[in-house]
């Protein structure tokens, strides 16, 4: 019987895809689907089939594409099936890191800091263009930059060049809004992926199975900050709520399958802190999580 292929023979964009994989089967993880649980018009079958599309765009990032190129090349292929959004949160997370492993000697919080502040207008140009792919669920943007709106998609082209920013700068104002919850994929990205980085080691210092591990770090994400997702669909009192509850499941699978069970019912879907815990599993992947 063939060995399993070992995490040092895997290339960037293998573990990317990898990570895409593991965090849509790994259960419970309350309010999201899983291997387990769909969602109405959102099924496993479509996350499954959103990282293989993904692929390409992954690869452009190993190869050393701009990453706003390679994360809207990958929200392209991830769009190709009939759900919709899938996992456009977690490729904005996987472009820079698999770009950093590509370019840096280390995959470090300090080295993907270095590739995401090198972002350019380009590469924010290229993403408010992914938002045509697919329909995202984002907030109002800050009360100052109406015309930043992400829904706007290329059309914000003119005002992103002649205001020189980059796609770090436009992380920026999503991190610090006026008010409510701060964009939690935004906020890695301009305070070097730490969260991520936290939760990798979690990952790696768990036990067990690793679908497990990856739903335990889930669950430890959910208890530390309120879920954007949350706040946007709902408000920020909800998000807090259901940061509350998770802290009192702690990483306890079994209680976590009612929590799951409450949430589908109550239609609460924390699907940004799957984007941290599929960025989590990347990570992982690169130091050595065994499979």
């Amino acid at each position: 019987m063939s060995r399993p292929l070992p995490g040092p023979e895997r290339s960037p964009a293998d573990n990317a895809q990898l990570a895409l994989l593991l965090e849509v089967a790994g259960t419970p993880k309350p309010g999201n689907v899983d291997r387990q649980r769909d969602l109405d018009d959102l099924r496993f079958e479509h996350f499954l089939t959103g990282a293989v599309g993904a692929r390409e765009g992954l690869e452009r990032a190993e190869s050393g594409a701009r990453v706003g190129h390679a994360f809207e090349r990958a929200v392209a292929g991830m769009g190709r099936q009939g759900g919709g959004n899938t996992q456009f949160g977690c490729l904005l997370l996987l472009a820079p890191l698999v770009r950093t492993v590509a370019s840096e000697a280390a995959l470090s919080p300090s080295a993907v800091d270095r590739v995401v502040r090198a972002t350019t207008v380009d590469d924010a140009v290229d993403f408010y263009r992914a938002f045509e792919h697919v329909d995202v669920a984002v907030g109002d943007p800050p009360s100052d930059a109406p015309v930043l709106d992400v829904r706007r998609g290329g059309d914000a082209a003119p005002t992103l060049r002649e205001r020189e920013l980059t796609l770090y700068d436009v992380m920026a104002l999503s991190a610090e809004p006026d008010e409510g919850v701060p964009d939690a994929n935004a906020t890695e990205w301009v305070g070097e992926f730490t969260r991520s980085f936290a939760a990798a080691e979690g990952i790696l210092a768990d036990d067990g199975p690793v679908l497990d591990r990856v739903a335990r770090a889930f669950l430890r994400l959910l208890a530390e900050a309120p879920d954007t997702l949350v706040a946007t669909h709902r408000d920020a009192d909800v998000a807090r709520d259901v940061m509350q509850r998770a802290a009192a499941v702690g990483d306890d699978l079994v209680a976590a399958e009612e929590l799951a069970a409450e949430f589908r019912e109550e239609g609460i879907n924390p699907g940004t802190t799957a984007d941290l815990t599929c960025a989590a599993t990347f990570i992982g992947l690169e130091r050595g999580l065994e499979l």
